[in-house]
């Protein structure tokens, strides 16, 4: 077989540097829709991208020819500088290191995206904590119990 062809889903998950409230709503959709060019421009498929002040989701169809972890390097480079030449943040905005790469199957791509969709409204009942901890617990993802209760985001 000559070519090759995948279908490949992938939810990413990643906060604000001390998960603090920066992505401020009133220019939030604007670095989503720079993050949405930035997968793009790495031939990857934009399904979904939403978040609150602390942190955001984005479904994506992965192209295998990129690893995620460059994938994730790059955006969150790309669009921490956005931020800052635009003066967007009051502060100098960073990302916390680490993320968290979720596979999904094209069964469960509608649920995600609604997931996604709606993350103001689901956040009204549920912090980030009670919500990351469920997505580890969900996918049998132990933390390391050397470090902290977000080893992964610090």
């Amino acid at each position: 077989m000559s070519d090759t062809y995948t279908q490949i889903y992938i939810h990413l998950v990643f906060a604000v540097k001390f998960r603090d409230g920066l992505l401020d709503k009133k220019w939030r959709e604007r670095v989503f829709d720079y993050i949405g060019g930035i997968i793009r421009n790495n031939n990857h498929k934009i399904l979904a991208i939403n978040g609150i002040e602390d942190h955001i989701h984005i479904l994506i169809g992965l192209n295998p020819a990129q690893a995620i972890s460059d994938l994730v390097r790059i955006v969150k480079s790309d669009s921490t500088k956005f931020i800052n030449e635009n003066k967007l943040s009051t502060v100098k905005f960073r990302w916390q290191n680490g993320y968290g790469a979720f596979s999904y199957a094209k069964s469960q791509i509608d649920y995600v995206i609604n997931y996604i969709k709606n993350q103001e409204l689901h956040h009204q009942n549920k912090s980030f904590h009670i919500e990351w901890d469920g997505m580890l617990s969900k996918f049998d993802i132990k933390k390391n119990i050397n470090s902290t209760e977000f080893d992964f985001f610090d």
